[in-house]
């Protein structure tokens, strides 16, 4: 069996080939012999150059990785997430380990998200910087606005979500190949994870430990509006894709049942005296609201349609996928 660890690369001649060496390092450790990773036969380490404009494709090359893939200009992390998925199905990758370049995570760790993938247990295994060890020197915002996303998240869509914009993650095969990115401006996170559970992929969290530098820079953006807006957007169109009927139906029958109270109200005040203009706002309050929340009624059951279409679309790619990624 073979393993991929990707690491996406932008600008980070500093310090990637200190990363390679010390995730080669790591495949020296017991669970790649005698443990559950003795099953992995290979071991390669790949790196995605996002359009770097510094010497990091070539500290990454000295460093003795195994894999690389690059190209200009800068696109972002989810369209080099996807070259990542793409290139690790093309070298026949059974697993793809996904890392970040600047050793805030443990290459040691590798194995704590592999176990679950190897077992199958998980399809795909998320690192939780919010568990029993809390991610270190983590701004105080996007630790707060991070576990707000992943309760909401997790009550819409029913399933159990502790970390949503985690890069350092395990994945099986099957994970790599039921993947469709449809954003590849901005981050992948949020958006795999939304559309593995639409998939029944079975995911797991498992808690590791995270030390953010004083001196790190945020790469996907520099501003924590824009990082709100953009994952905004995007977990919004996640959400309505994989579970239409409640992102239509429920507000829809929410304001059906409003405007049935509004009637309440008016109906209640128009009996006894037979009276209509006193309360007429009453009346029309409440059919605006049951236009209004028909009209998301009708918009749930098209978008269930057209995600039934699309379900059809996806399986048609997965079969393609298999064929054209096809292991000799």
């Amino acid at each position: 069996m073979k393993l991929i660890v990707n690491i996406p690369v932008y600008n980070e001649e500093k310090d990637i080939a200190k990363t390679i060496g010390q995730i080669k390092k790591s495949f020296e450790v017991d669970f790649y012999k005698t443990g559950k990773g003795s099953s992995i036969t290979e071991k390669l380490i790949q790196i995605v150059d996002d359009g770097s404009t510094d010497n990091s494709a070539e500290e990454a090359k000295k460093a003795g990785v195994d894999l690389i893939v690059s190209y200009k200009p800068n696109r972002r992390l989810a369209y080099s997430f996807k070259q990542a998925v793409e290139n690790s199905l093309d070298q026949g990758a059974d697993f793809m380990v996904n890392i970040d370049a600047d050793l805030q995570f443990d290459p040691y760790d590798i194995p704590k998200l592999l176990t679950p993938v190897i077992d199958g247990k998980a399809d795909m295994v998320i690192a939780n910087r919010f568990g029993e060890k809390e991610a270190k020197n983590i701004p105080f915002i996007r630790k707060s606005l991070n576990k707000l996303a992943a309760k909401m998240i997790g009550f819409f869509l029913g399933y159990g979500t502790d970390d949503l914009t985690c890069g350092f993650r395990a994945h099986s095969r099957e994970a790599l190949l039921r993947f469709n990115l449809t954003n590849t401006h901005f981050t992948y996170t949020q958006e795999t994870i939304i559309d593995a559970i639409g998939k029944n992929l079975k995911l797991l969290w498992v808690p590791v430990e995270v030390t953010y530098f004083d001196n790190r820079e945020a790469k996907i953006t520099k501003s924590i509006f824009k990082f709100i807006s953009n994952s905004t957007k995007i977990i919004l169109k996640a959400v309505r894709d994989v579970r239409p009927m409640k992102f239509f139906g429920v507000p829809g029958l929410f304001l059906i049942f409003l405007s049935f109270v509004s009637f309440g109200i008016f109906l209640y005040n128009y009996f006894p005296d037979l009276v209509v203009t006193p309360f007429r706002n009453y009346l029309i309050f409440g059919i605006a609201l049951f236009l209004i929340g028909l009209q998301f009624v009708v918009f749930a059951l098209i978008a269930d349609m057209v995600k039934s279409s699309r379900q059809l679309t996806e399986e048609f790619m997965y079969q393609w996928k298999k064929d054209r990624y096809r292991k000799n």
